[in-house]
C-alpha cells in the first residue's frame, strides 16, 4: 500500500525505522478516546504552547497524529491505519510517499498538516486541479475544525460571478449550496492567513508571480513559505515541467 521511493531493502530499512514511531501513537489512542470534544480541540492551544516553548515537531509528532486520528474518527467515522500514519510520517520529513489511488492520500495529508500548522506560519497542500482543490477541503473541514485549525480553498473562477473564488470552512455558515454548505466566501489574503491552504498548483504560482509584482506591499496575499505537500509530484514537476502555469 505504502511505499517510500528509496528503493527495494533501504524501503524495507525505512519502514523498520518508522515502526516505532506508529507504537508510541497508537499507544496514545487510548488516552485520546477518554478526551471530551472540548479537551481534545483544546490539545491544539497546548502543543502551540510547547512549540513557544522549544518542543520541536518531530518530537510532538506523535501526539499530535493521535489527535488528529481521533478527530477524524469522530467527525467523519475513519480512522488512520498504521501504514498511513507511516505516510505521514515520511511527508512531514519532506519525502516522497507513492499511494495508490483508493488507499486515503486525502487523510494521510490530514497528519503532517496539523502537525506543521502548530507553528502558526501556515501550510499549503497543493492539488493539480480545480477539483481537488475544493473536493479535500470541503471533506476534511470538520477535521481540522474538531481541533479548532481552520481550512481555506483557493481555486480557479467558475463563473463570472465569483469574483472571490476562494472559501473558509465555517461549520456555522449555511450558504445554501449543497458542495458548499459550510463555505463562507473570503479573499485571497484571508485565505492565506488560514492555518491550512488548500490550492490548484497554478493558483499558487500566479499568486506568488502576482505578489512579485504588486508596488505596495501590503497588496501582497501570500505569507513567507513555510511547509507543503505537492499532490501527484511526478507529474507536476516532471510530466508538466515545460508547460506554463
Amino acid at each position: 500500500m505504502f511505499k517510500w521511493l528509496g528503493g527495494g531493502d533501504s524501503n524495507e530499512k525505512e519502514l523498520k525505522r518508522l515502526q516505532p514511531i506508529v507504537d508510541s501513537i497508537n499507544q496514545l489512542e487510548p488516552d485520546f478516546k477518554k478526551l471530551s470534544d472540548s479537551k481534545l480541540r483544546a490539545k491544539t492551544d497546548e502543543f502551540k504552547a510547547r512549540i513557544q516553548e522549544g518542543t520541536s515537531l518531530d518530537k510532538l509528532l506523535p501526539e499530535a497524529f493521535a489527535a488528529i486520528r481521533e478527530a477524524a474518527w469522530r467527525t467523519i467515522g475513519q480512522r488512520h491505519f498504521d501504514v498511513q500514519l507511516m505516510g505521514g510520517i515520511v511527508l512531514h520529513q519532506g519525502k516522497i510517499a507513492e499511494m495508490k489511488t483508493g488507499e486515503g492520500k486525502t487523510l494521510v495529508a490530514t497528519l503532517p498538516l496539523y502537525l506543521n500548522s502548530l507553528t502558526g506560519k501556515g501550510v499549503h497542500l497543493v492539488t493539480v486541479n480545480d477539483y481537488l482543490a475544493r473536493r479535500d477541503p470541503y471533506w476534511m473541514g470538520p477535521v481540522y475544525n474538531a481541533l479548532g485549525v481552520s481550512v481555506a480553498s483557493i481555486y480557479p473562477m467558475q463563473n463570472p460571478d465569483e469574483h472571490t473564488p476562494t472559501r473558509l470552512y465555517d461549520p456555522e455558515h449555511d450558504s445554501g449550496e449543497s458542495r458548499w454548505q459550510h463555505f463562507r466566501n473570503i479573499d485571497r489574503k484571508e485565505a492565506y492567513q488560514a492555518d491550512i491552504t488548500y490550492g490548484a498548483s497554478s493558483e499558487f504560482g500566479f499568486d506568488y508571480l502576482r505578489d512579485n509584482m504588486v508596488v505596495d506591499l501590503s497588496r501582497c496575499v501570500q505569507r513567507p513559505l513555510n511547509y507543503a505537500i505537492v499532490d501527484e509530484v511526478d507529474y507536476l514537476l516532471i510530466d508538466e515541467a515545460r508547460t506554463p502555469l
